[in-house]
């Protein structure tokens, strides 16, 4: 599925999205629940990198690793500067008498302008969806990730919009192809990363009419940006079709959107092979020597 996504149109997307606020109520449940999770691992990172950080911002991890400093980074410039000022009153008021420990970098996570090793941990809400080379992206992050750093993400399943995606008719994609947390774990063992977890959970939201679900998915800039998706208008008629269509789903008055959220994390293991290819063996000069027979 390499290639699909039409970045330029994603990018334009989530720049609009960034002048509707409040209308990231479903990242902000994900980044709850992903702290929940955060909540068993024990870990103190001193450079924390948020992947695609999006309106939601860095609250969890401002207030799980106070003294962390936290490297903000989303594509769309218009996102960040939500996420800047969204940031309470107090915090804020801190940044200028203290200096801020939180850095905004507008940036692709599949292209990090940062040295090997420089993060201690990755956190990313619902941005590995967004990605249009999966295994790309997941080896920049194992290459910023410091040994023994940790990665936590969040992202959609296959069966996230199932009901959209059933709705229209014709062969065109409207929604975007989302990855089954299997391949995802297999792409996070292939880029050298230790022990991945993973899991997932359908979170079902509900609307008056389909018009409802649509005018959410583009506040929040999740449009569809399928490079082979339809270019024109969809025009009235199909649109009345396929509106029809999601009102067959209703009940007790409201049509269902389901979003399957996938959560991981993992760990990267010191290396043990070198850039040239040669094994790495590594000797542990604690232990005491064997006595001879």
């Amino acid at each position: 599925m390499d290639g699909w996504l039409d970045r330029r149109a994603a990018r334009r997307w989530f720049e609009r999205a960034a002048r509707v606020p409040g209308a990231d109520a479903l990242a902000r449940e994900v980044d709850r629940r992903m702290a929940e999770r955060l909540a068993y691992v024990r870990h103190d990172p001193v450079r924390i990198l948020n992947a695609g950080c999006g309106a939601a911002g860095c609250v969890v991890l401002r207030n799980r690793y106070p003294a962390a400093e936290v490297l903000a980074v989303d594509s769309a410039l218009g996102l960040l500067k939500r996420a800047r000022d969204a940031r309470p009153l107090a915090d804020r008021a801190r940044a200028l008498l203290r200096g801020s420990r939180e850095r905004l970098v507008c940036a692709d996570m599949s292209a990090l302008p940062l040295e090997p090793g420089a993060c201690g941990m990755i956190w990313s809400n619902l941005a590995l969806a967004w990605s249009a080379d999966l295994a790309a992206t997941i080896r920049e992050w194992h290459r910023v990730l410091s040994v023994g750093g940790l990665l936590m993400f969040a992202s959609y399943g296959p069966d996230t919009l199932k009901e959209l995606r059933a709705t229209f008719v014709d062969t065109l994609p409207h929604v975007h192809p989302f990855l089954d947390m299997h391949d995802i774990g297999d792409a996070l063992v292939a880029a050298g990363f230790a022990d991945p977890v993973m899991d997932m959970e359908p979170i079902t939201l509900t609307y008056a009419n389909l018009d409802g679900l649509v005018a959410d998915l583009r506040a929040t800039g999740q449009r569809n940006a399928h490079a082979e998706r339809r270019r024109a208008l969809t025009g009235a008629r199909r649109w009345a079709r396929a509106r029809a269509a999601y009102a067959a789903l209703a009940r007790d008055g409201r049509v269902p959107a389901t979003f399957e959220i996938v959560y991981g994390h993992a760990w990267k293991a010191a290396p043990r092979v070198a850039a040239d290819g040669r094994a790495i063996i590594r000797i542990d000069r604690d232990r005491a020597p064997r006595k001879p027979a």
